[in-house]
C-alpha cells in the first residue's frame, strides 16, 4: 500500500464538508439548541425543524433521561434472526394498536430511514417469489422523490442527490420505473380541478403500468408527503386513493414512505400515520416505512409496517425473512421509543402539533402569500410538516437561479437571527428551485408558532433585500 502525507485537517469526520467541522450542537433545552459555529457559541437558537424532523418531545427532557437509564438496564443484547426480545414486539403492537384496525399485522425495526426502505423493497421483492410471482420485478416511483442514501433506497428516489451515482444503483430503465411528480403548485394546470390533474397523474401512471406488462410491476411506492425532495407537497383529491385502485386493479403493492412525515408529526385524530389525512382504512398501504420522530432523535430507530396481505404470503409460504441486520430491532432502542411514544400519546402532543403546525403555516401562507407579494410563490404541509417556496416571479412561478443561492443564503440568514431552519435548493427537474421546510418538535405552544412565524417573516424580508441588492429581484 502506498501511504499518503496526510495533512492536519479541522475535522476528521467524513461527512458532509470534508476536513472543515460544521456547525457543532452542544446542548439544547425544549425547542432552543445551543451551537458552535465558526469558535463562537450561539445560544437558544430555535430549532424550528429538529434536524431533519425529527425531534417529537424537544430536547433535554428529563423524562427522556430516566427512560433510556431505565431501557439500557432492561437490554441485552440479541441476533434477532435466532434470538427476540420482548421489548422489540411491545413497540410492533403498540404501533399497530395505534392505527386503524386491520392495516397492518407486523412490524421490523432497523436503525434509519434509509434502512427502512431498503428493508421494505427486499420484503416486497420476496414477497412476490413467496407467491410464486417471480416476474414481479419492477417498482414504480416518483420523480423529484427521496427515499434514503442507501443505494436500493436511492434506486426509488429522482433528483439531483441521487443522479450521480446512477451507474450503480439498480436499473433504472427496466427495473426502478419513474412515474410523474405529483407537483400541483407548478403542473396544475389553471383549466383544471384538483381531481382533474390527479386523474391525470393516474392515467400517466396506469400507462406506465400497462406498457411494462402488468405481471412484471411489483409495486408503486410514494411518499406520503414528500420532505426535502419537494417540500410538503400535499397530495390532491383522489390521488392516492387513485393509486391505491390502480394497484388493486392490477396486482401491485402499494407502499408509501412516512419516514419524515409519519408517526405523529401529521396526524389528524391523534395517532401516527399521515394517511390518514387522505385515506381510509380500506385504501391503506400494503407497507409502510417509519422514522424520525419515532425515537424523537433520543434513539436510532426506523421501521417498517407490513399488512396482512404480505405476512400472509410469508406465514402461508416460507415463513422466514432472508437475513437480517445486526442491530435490527435492537432491545435498547425499542424500549426507549416505545417509552417515547406512550409519553407523546399520554401528553397529547400528536394533536396538538397538528393543531400548532396548521396554525403555523396558515398563518405563514396568509401573511407571505395572500397578503403580501413577497419572494415567497407558496406555502404548504399540513400538521407539523411545512414549507416555504421562493420564486423570483409571482406569476410565473419562475425560480431563482442556482447562483443566486437561495436556500443556503435563507438558512444562514435565519441562523443569524437565532433560528434553525432546513433548506433544500435544486428541487424542480431542472435543477432549480428553492424551498425552506418548518418541522418544530410536538410540543411547540402558540406563543412558540409566532414566534418562528415572526422571524421567519423578518428571514424573508431581510434575504429579499440582499436579493435586490444583488439584482436578482
Amino acid at each position: 500500500m502506498t501511504m499518503e502525507v496526510q495533512e492536519k485537517t479541522e475535522s476528521l469526520l467524513f461527512e458532509a464538508v470534508i476536513a472543515k467541522k460544521t456547525p457543532q450542537i452542544v446542548g439544547g433545552k425544549g425547542i432552543y439548541v445551543d451551537i458552535i459555529s465558526e469558535g463562537v457559541k450561539h445560544e437558544k437558537i430555535l430549532d424550528a425543524c429538529t434536524g431533519a424532523a425529527v425531534g417529537a418531545l424537544g430536547w433535554g427532557d428529563e423524562e427522556v433521561y430516566d427512560m433510556v437509564n431505565k431501557s439500557i438496564r432492561e437490554h441485552t443484547y440479541s441476533f434477532p434472526f435466532f434470538v427476540g426480545n420482548p421489548h422489540a414486539e411491545r413497540l410492533a403492537d403498540f404501533y399497530i394498536s395505534n392505527s386503524p384496525p386491520g392495516v397492518f399485522s407486523s412490524a421490523m425495526w432497523c436503525g434509519s430511514g434509509s434502512e427502512s426502505n431498503e428493508n421494505a423493497l427486499r420484503i416486497i421483492r420476496q414477497y412476490q417469489l413467496e407467491r410464486g410471482k417471480p416476474e414481479k420485478l419492477k417498482i414504480i416511483s416518483r420523480m423529484q422523490s427521496y427515499h434514503g442514501f442507501t443505494l436500493g433506497a436511492m434506486s426509488i428516489s429522482a433528483g439531483n442527490r441521487s443522479e450521480i451515482f446512477k451507474d450503480i444503483m439498480i436499473d433504472q430503465e427496466n427495473i426502478c420505473l419513474k412515474m410523474p411528480v405529483c407537483y400541483p403548485y407548478r403542473y396544475q394546470r389553471n383549466d383544471e380541478t384538483e381531481e382533474q390533474y390527479s386523474q391525470r397523474l393516474l392515467n400517466s401512471l396506469e400507462k406506465i403500468i400497462v406498457d411494462n406488462n402488468p405481471a412484471t410491476v411489483s409495486a408503486v411506492v410514494v411518499e406520503t408527503l414528500p420532505g426535502s425532495s419537494l417540500g410538503t407537497v400535499t397530495p390532491p383529491k383522489g390521488y392516492l386513493s387513485g393509486i391505491r385502485a390502480l394497484c388493486n386493479k392490477y396486482d401491485v403493492i402499494f407502499m408509501l414512505d412516512e419516514v419524515m412525515c409519519g408517526t405523529g408529526r401529521c396526524n389528524p385524530n391523534g395517532k401516527l400515520n399521515c394517511w390518514e389525512n387522505f385515506l381510509t382504512a380500506e385504501e391503506a398501504p400494503d407497507i409502510q416505512t417509519v422514522g424520525k420522530t419515532l425515537g424523537s432523535g433520543y434513539v436510532t430507530i426506523a421501521g417498517v409496517l407490513v399488512g396482512p396481505k404480505i405476512k400472509n404470503a410469508y406465514t402461508n409460504g416460507s415463513g422466514m425473512i432472508f437475513g437480517s441486520h445486526t442491530y435490527a430491532s435492537h432491545g435498547f432502542n425499542c424500549s426507549t421509543a416505545l417509552k417515547i411514544q406512550k409519553k407523546i400519546q399520554r401528553e397529547n402532543l400528536t394533536s396538538n402539533i397538528f393543531q400548532m403546525g396548521n396554525l403555523m403555516g396558515k398563518t405563514l401562507r396568509k401573511t407571505l402569500v395572500e397578503e403580501d407579494n413577497t419572494i415567497v410563490g407558496d406555502v404548504r404541509g399540513i400538521g407539523g410538516f411545512w414549507s416555504l417556496e421562493f420564486i423570483q416571479d409571482r406569476l410565473t412561478k419562475k425560480p431563482f437561479p442556482p447562483e443566486a443561492n437561495v436556500a443556503k443564503n435563507f438558512q444562514k440568514i435565519c441562523f443569524e437571527n437565532k433560528m434553525n431552519i432546513m433548506s433544500m435548493p435544486g428541487i424542480i427537474g431542472d435543477g432549480t428551485g428553492d424551498i425552506a421546510l418548518l418541522s418544530p418538535s410536538f410540543i411547540i405552544t402558540e406563543s412558540d408558532v409566532h414566534e418562528i412565524i415572526s422571524r421567519i417573516c423578518k428571514c424573508v424580508k431581510l434575504i429579499t433585500e440582499k436579493l435586490q441588492k444583488e439584482g436578482y429581484v
